[in-house]
């Protein structure tokens, strides 16, 4: 009798162990936490000569200021920022090393506009191929670098447009690594300023798109100078980015990012008449940005939110933990009484879980208005358990 009791025990263990979802909410005060104003109906007086611009807190992704920030525009060189981004990411990945070599090809060499000037054979590392692309805008080297990663051109080209569509980027199509001009090939203003994002991320870009000069084959017998095309580096405080473009369609662009005060922004310009406007308009958006408004994180980046159970799972429990800063943007002297983070997930969520799979959102709210909202993702991947293993941790379960 005593045997089918415990079989019957072990049975009902078994069908609800380790089920549902639970991650509590929690209410900051106003010393933990800053809020956000939202912008009034009468925006500001910027980018008034460009075709379209925006300009947005970097962490938050806010948009601060948009003038026709969705309409589709060549974007000359600035379309190598996706490439840029693109080749951190493999790197990151593990796909390739910054001291891996990179050989030109015939394609690569022949292309015109700006560029470092690579022969046909040469070898130049990843790195040096990066630093070319970020500061002198090398036509040759962002072709050199998508055959390296790509294949060929056409095939990173692919990865460009599926990259873009993961991102948001809505109103972008790509059809080369460099922006020079062909058909069907356009972006906008926000697109940009997202990719832009994104690529800010990593700190060692930010080594070249922040740098003013520099040499590439410095130690050979043709060192190339390298100044960077983007002048706001080394004239506005706090610059460190990202690229600039110009064709006599596109006209004069630039996505540029910028910190201060542990704020980061993005500002980008399309279709400026000149290079004078391009950073006037720059860097009065930037100012704006920065004499208005204040960035305050919520969550720092790694600190635990919670705790998520899985539904037969190999692992019962999974720590959800920050990949990045949640943060708002606020107006400078605004009010922070009323701050607040809620997070929703769904009450069971049964393995497998992929990495990386939405699981839920947080939401940033000031009273009852939701001021930022954010997506969670799964931290790592669970496979599902098996029958064998289940039963085992359900009886250890029991006698413990």
């Amino acid at each position: 009798m005593k045997k089918i009791v415990l079989m019957l025990v072990l049975i009902c263990l078994i069908s609800s162990s380790y089920s549902g979802a639970t991650i509590d909410a929690h209410t900051l005060s106003s010393e933990e936490v800053k809020t956000i104003e939202t912008n009034s109906n009468v925006g500001p007086s910027l980018a008034l000569n460009a075709a379209s611009a925006v300009l947005i807190d970097a962490d938050s992704g806010t948009i601060i200021f948009e003038k026709n920030s969705n309409e589709k525009l060549p974007p000359a060189s600035i379309t190598k920022v996706m490439t840029m981004l693109l080749v951190m990411e493999a790197v990151g990945q593990g796909k390739m090393k910054l001291t891996d070599m990179v050989r030109t090809s015939a394609n690569a060499a022949s292309m015109g506009g700006s560029q470092i000037f690579l022969e046909e054979g040469e070898e130049m590392s990843v790195e040096e191929m990066l630093k070319g692309v970020a500061m002198a805008s090398g036509n040759d080297a962002s072709v050199a670098l998508a055959e390296k990663l790509g294949g060929t051109e056409e095939e990173f080209v692919k990865l460009m447009n599926e990259r873009a569509k993961q991102l948001g980027m809505n109103n972008t199509h790509f059809m080369n690594s460099n922006g020079l001009p062909v058909e069907n090939h356009y972006s906008s203003a926000y697109d940009i300023a997202l990719v832009s994002r994104e690529l800010m991320k990593y700190d060692l870009i930010r080594q070249f798109t922040g740098k003013y000069q520099d040499y590439l084959r410095k130690d050979s017998e043709k060192p190339f100078w390298l100044v960077n095309t983007n002048k706001l580096v080394r004239f506005y405080p706090g610059a460190d980015g990202v690229k600039t473009g110009y064709t006599s369609e596109a006209k004069f662009c630039l996505s540029a990012s910028a910190a201060r005060d542990g704020m980061r922004i993005i500002a980008v310009v399309m279709g400026a008449p000149n290079t004078k406007v391009r950073n006037s308009d720059v860097s009065q958006m930037m100012d704006y940005a920065f004499a208005q408004y204040s960035n305050h994180v919520v969550i720092e980046k790694g600190a635990t939110i919670g705790s998520l159970e899985i539904e037969k799972g190999m692992e019962s429990r999974v720590d959800l933990a920050a990949e990045q800063p949640f943060s708002i943007l606020i107006k400078r002297g605004s009010d922070t009484s009323k701050i607040y983070y809620e997070v929703d997930m769904d009450k069971s969520i049964k393995a497998p879980i992929v990495a990386g799979q939405p699981i839920g959102k947080l939401t940033i709210y000031q009273g009852e208005q939701a001021m930022k909202e954010f997506e969670l993702l799964a931290p790592r991947t669970v496979e599902k358990v098996n029958w064998f293993r289940l039963l085992k941790r359900s009886t250890q379960s029991l006698f413990k």
